[in-house]
């Protein structure tokens, strides 16, 4: 029970990774505020929320789009209500296109910087905004967790807008720690490799899979609960003394 009476809002947890992130976290104590566009996992299956509470969490769901301001404020005033604080934001939300350069609209780049960059940044700022009004609990007064790509370090295989958009998840989590870490508030990152969610489409193409499988020592893909356990360990009272860090969760795709 690593986050007993703790509250945590999770973007883009109605599906994939954000989806095992929260199961993860309310399984250890946390209440949960399930933030995102639509209640439907999109690779099937129960509900977050109802998930949560079948297994005896406790969780709540919030219509949220990270690109506007008034949602994300929305879904960190729903975890304040819980506890008279927020301990925890995961800013999971993002997409892709999957196009490369000469291919991406202008409308499909500001869309994907919207979610991937924008929403991380209001999300951060709602939370920094929250914390540091806070009292500090072991002398942290609350932690972030972003969830970056190994693709903002290296190319985004003709998708340049989700690329950009990682690294730019990259840089505010290093920024951000070293802003306000004498305030208690600590920041990191989780960089997942390729994470087989369940989802269809140019993710799961046979070349794309295989391109992965090359890439990757560790013989097998990365699961959602890998993502969420690390997210888990940035959340809990065990990581304090490491902030501005990308943990990468990429089964030694890095490292090849």
């Amino acid at each position: 029970m690593r986050l007993q009476n703790r509250t945590a809002v999770i973007t883009g947890a109605a599906g994939g990774i954000g989806k095992a992130i929260a199961l993860r976290f309310a399984e250890e104590g946390a209440f949960v505020v399930v933030a995102d566009i639509t209640e439907t996992p999109r690779e099937g299956g129960t509900a977050t929320v109802d998930a949560i509470h079948a297994a005896g969490g406790t969780a709540a769901f919030v219509r949220c789009d990270v690109s506007v301001n008034a949602d994300v404020e929305a879904a960190v005033a729903r975890a304040v209500a819980e506890t008279g604080r927020l301990d925890v934001i995961v800013n999971n939300a993002a997409i892709g296109v999957d196009t490369p350069l000469h291919e991406t609209s202008e409308a499909d780049w500001d869309r994907v910087m919207a979610i991937n960059a924008k929403g991380v940044f209001l999300g951060c700022r709602a939370a920094v905004r929250q914390m540091l009004g806070q009292e500090g609990i072991d002398e942290v007064r609350g932690r972030i967790v972003n969830i970056s790509s190994q693709h903002g370090m290296i190319r985004a295989p003709n998708d340049i807008a989700y690329g950009a958009g990682k690294a730019a998840v990259v840089y505010m989590t290093r920024q951000i720690a070293g802003d306000y870490a004498n305030h208690g508030i600590v920041c990191n990152a989780v960089a997942p490799g390729k994470i087989l969610t369940g989802k269809t489409g140019p993710a799961i193409a046979p070349a794309m899979l295989a391109y992965s499988q090359a890439r990757t020592p560790w013989p097998r893909l990365g699961r959602p609960l890998d993502v969420a356990n690390a997210a888990l360990f940035l959340a809990s009272d065990e990581a304090t003394y490491i902030t501005g860090e990308n943990l990468m969760v990429d089964g030694g795709w890095m490292a090849n």
